[in-house]
């Protein structure tokens, strides 16, 4: 696993041993960047962005976000030894000034009133794929008004998957790379 584009292209992660998490590949994470950057549907500058990293394992998706010149990436993980990971991995490529690290389950974090990080301008939520709480989880962002007015939000899920989403999430594109679904999405008023 490494860093795929940006000032820090080429870096190697340091990655799970096990099989606890299930990490993003590097072919789907090249093409939710190409997307971001070059899709008409998506209309999204990562310069100077603050982004929300959900069940982020190691890292991989935020560390790339920074490597591409995001501003702040707020990362939040449940599993202890991914945890332990995604901090070496900061350490590792000398972010942690643009870092803020959260240990516990997303949406207890996301409940609690000391966690106000401010709005994002992208949420990227990478569950587990038996993972069924994407509506509460998608219904929390929106009450807590955690995503900027025209923020993005990425899911990544498995494909065969059928997901319930509230009516206030609106798909902007949606994408399937082997086993991996990517839903791009934005919250309505």
């Amino acid at each position: 696993m490494r860093i795929i584009g940006g000032k820090l292209r080429g870096t190697n992660l340091h990655i799970l041993k096990n099989a606890s998490t299930r990490p993003l590949k590097d072919m789907a994470r090249e093409s939710i960047f190409n997307l971001l950057i070059h899709s008409n549907k998506v209309s999204f500058n990562l310069e100077k962005s603050n982004i929300l990293d959900l069940y982020s394992g190691t890292g991989s998706f935020g560390l790339e976000c920074l490597s591409r010149q995001a501003k702040h990436v707020c990362f939040i993980e449940n599993e202890k030894l991914a945890f332990k990971i995604l901090n070496k991995n900061i350490e590792k490529l000398k972010v942690k000034v643009k870092t803020e690290t959260f240990f516990g389950d997303v949406l207890n974090i996301l409940k609690k009133d000391y966690f106000l990080p401010g709005q994002f301008d992208l949420i990227f939520c990478d569950p587990p794929f038996k993972d069924r709480n994407m509506e509460e989880l998608i219904k929390l962002i929106s009450k807590k008004n955690l995503l900027k007015k025209n923020g993005i939000i990425i899911l990544h899920r498995n494909k065969d998957q059928i997901e319930k989403l509230p009516d206030l999430f609106a798909t902007i594109d949606k994408r399937i790379y082997g086993v991996s679904k990517i839903i791009f999405g934005k919250l309505l008023s």
